[in-house]
């Protein structure tokens, strides 16, 4: 080959090598999907800021404030989070039209901390088709840890089974001949901790003497606690959304009737509860807890409840910093942050699911010492640890140890 050939062709050759490092250079170190760009994280998110369950607005609320926050210390590797939360007023028709318009509309990388079991159930099948990342979402149902059917869909809360199986753990031992009443939510939510109760009770399932079951469109649930106190039970158990965990304690007040009584943690925040109901009507109310409260002294001088009340009183001043819910959206996002930080410049939605599913008992500062998250490709629930807790004064009080509700070989 002649020597002006040769060195043209050495040079062609030469510039294609650089090219090819160059652009394998950026294509490794930034990769974006829809809703990601140099400068923007778009965020959708669903919650009930109206309706029956209306006080779980404030979950939204904290998640919004955390965000507003990381973007006011320069965003997560350099780009602020676009925070889109829409209502659906607990409504699953709703939920379908919000999340359609957050991703064909608004055009948001994923759906984070979506709030409810028939909302989420509503619109998970569009977003696993969509392969839209439906990410921590704020419902305990144990269909969310379903990865090889929904491969997109991951839950956050403590399993309402494995919940409900705490407390069977503890009646068991603590209430052995106690006969039980449940009152619980005829939806997905309610009949999930049916479940995991009936399935504590196995050995024995003739413990369980009354069940009823309300819908979420009842005005009141005076009419069921009434009939399952014909049944004379021992232990009454709620398993409800906060509107009606507070109708319910109050109901057992007006009727001067004191069985050993368990709320679930849905239901067991200070503020939107266990004071509506009146503080005479809580006094020993059992539940379980797996994030720090508020309201315990305790945690006075914990860095992580610091941490919270520095958000409070910057971006969420009007809050009642007692209410559960903040703490829930507080916690919720602060896993949010961190898996997006572990997404670096890769924000594809394939490896934001990827991250989500890499955590290894990771603490965050508003969990119980002891309360971690863990997930692998094959574990989508984070959280599986709870610990028993009574209402007592003015706040609920821990007792006992840290518990798995995890179902034996799991």
């Amino acid at each position: 080959m002649p020597k002006p050939i040769r060195h043209r062709v050495a040079t062609a050759l030469l510039g294609l090598a650089v090219a090819a490092v160059t652009g394998n250079a950026a294509w490794a170190q930034k990769k974006y999907d829809t809703g990601a760009t140099d400068t923007e994280i778009k965020i959708g998110n669903i919650v009930p800021y109206s309706g029956p369950a209306s006080a779980y607005g404030v979950v939204g609320k904290a998640m919004a404030a955390v965000f507003k926050k990381v973007n006011d210390d320069g965003g997560i590797n350099g780009r602020k989070i676009n925070f889109i939360s829409y209502d659906d007023a607990y409504s699953p028709p709703k939920a379908v039209e919000q999340a359609r318009k957050l991703v064909e509309s608004d055009e948001v990388l994923f759906l984070f901390g979506t709030l409810g079991t028939a909302s989420n159930t509503a619109i998970q099948k569009y977003l696993n088709a969509k392969k839209v990342p439906q990410l921590f979402v704020a419902t305990g149902a144990t269909k969310w840890n379903d990865p090889k059917t929904f491969p997109w869909t991951m839950g956050w809360l403590p399993s309402y089974q494995s919940e409900s199986r705490i407390y069977a753990k503890y009646l068991l031992k603590e209430k052995p001949a106690a006969k039980v009443a449940v009152l619980y939510q005829n939806d997905d939510m309610g009949k999930d901790y049916l479940k995991g109760l009936e399935d504590g009770f196995a050995s024995d399932p003739a413990r369980i003497a009354a069940k009823e079951s309300y819908e979420v469109a009842e005005p009141t649930i005076d009419s069921h606690v009434v009939r399952l106190k014909s049944a004379n039970p021992d232990v009454i158990i709620f398993f409800t959304t906060p509107k009606f965990g507070a109708q319910a304690i109050k109901k057992l007040g007006e009727m001067n009737w004191k069985p050993v009584t368990i709320v679930s943690n849905v239901s067991a925040s200070t503020a939107t509860v266990m004071r509506p109901a009146g503080l005479d009507n809580a006094q020993g109310v059992i539940s379980a807890a797996y994030a720090k409260d508020a309201s315990d002294p305790q945690w006075k001088d914990d860095a992580g409840m610091k941490a919270f009340d520095e958000l409070l009183a910057k971006y969420m001043p009007d809050t009642n910093r007692v209410d559960a819910s903040a703490m829930t959206g507080y916690n919720m996002a602060t896993t949010m942050v961190e898996v997006l930080r572990r997404c670096g410049d890769d924000l594809t939605r394939a490896n934001v699911m990827k991250q989500a599913a890499s955590l290894k008992q990771f603490a965050q500062g508003g969990l119980l010492p002891g309360v971690t998250l863990s997930t692998g490709p094959s574990d989508f629930q984070p959280i599986e640890q709870l610990q028993l807790m009574q209402f007592k004064g003015e706040r609920w009080q821990l007792f006992g140890d840290v518990i798995s509700g995890e179902v034996a070989g799991n």
